[in-house]
């Protein structure tokens, strides 16, 4: 069967998702716990929603592995819990207490947690004001100098929007496709007065979040008008006048699944390279 994993993360002491020999990884960690739990002679097998770097946190990551079922009945022991309710308070005994385990589930017929979703949310946290810093949330939250204008930068960040090339701003695979639709980019001054961007897509290539956040922190500083963002794009290649941001200021927030029903045609689709269409 197919278990599907919620779970959140504080990234300051993780070299990111993805294991890594002799690093300490959110992967590295959440298989060593399962493997426990499940008595199981080779390391668990996960399948992430989105892999995030070092430093980046999450509170609404999604993992799914697959476990024969009769092992899956031998977490519940001797209680009156279902497996999936046992399984959520073994894990959160055994984790460290910077990974989170919001629940466990079954998952249902075709569920992928990487392929299956159709669209994943960021959240990006910027201090522009010494006076407001708060040390209890140093850890994610990016302090810059001077004031921000945030209505720029949310203009600038709405240009961007829809189906496009992000070469511009994703570290480059060889035989990964860089077309992404871009769902949501917004930025608003939060109540405690910090500068909070909103990001949402389909999907997400490497670096592209952090250097989406990075090409209209110049804008709100006043050193670029708010069309430089949409240059960038068009342009197709890496701007030296956009900077990858900080890793701690971005935390995955949400990943968003279709309906039970569509969750194999999602995956299928998905799965495909996507191209832009031709013009003409």
């Amino acid at each position: 069967m197919r278990i599907r994993v919620d779970l959140s993360y504080d990234g300051t002491h993780f070299s990111g998702w993805a294991a890594q020999p002799g690093r300490r990884t959110v992967e590295g960690a959440l298989t060593e716990a399962l493997t426990t739990m499940l008595r199981a002679t080779e390391p668990v097998r996960l399948t992430v929603a989105g892999r995030t770097d070092a430093g980046v946190h999450a509170r609404g990551q999604v993992v799914h592995l697959d476990v024969e079922d009769e092992a899956w009945q031998r977490v519940r022991g001797r209680s009156g819990r279902t497996p999936e309710e046992a399984a959520a308070a073994r894990l959160r005994g055994i984790l460290p207490a910077d990974i989170g385990v919001r629940a466990v589930s079954r998952a249902p017929e075709g569920f992928d947690a990487r392929f299956s979703a159709v669209r994943r949310r960021y959240l990006y946290r910027i201090c522009d004001d010494p006076a407001l810093a708060d040390p209890l949330r140093r850890h994610d939250t990016v302090a810059v100098r001077g004031p921000l204008d945030v209505a720029a930068m949310d203009t600038a960040a709405g240009r961007l929007l829809g189906l496009h090339d992000f070469a511009a701003f994703c570290r480059r695979r060889e035989g990964a496709t860089t077309v992404r639709t871009l769902l949501r980019y917004g930025w608003t001054r939060a109540a405690d007065g910090t500068v909070e961007g909103s990001v949402e897509a389909d999907a997400f290539c490497h670096s592209m979040v952090r250097a989406l956040v990075g090409a209209v922190v110049p804008v709100g500083e006043g050193r670029f008008a708010d069309d430089l963002p949409l240059r960038v794009l068009t342009g197709g290649e890496r701007d030296p006048r956009v900077t990858v941001m900080p890793a701690h200021g971005l935390s995955l927030e949400e990943v968003v699944y279709p309906d039970d029903a569509d969750l194999a045609t999602r995956a299928e689709e998905a799965r495909a390279t996507r191209t832009l269409p031709q013009l003409g």
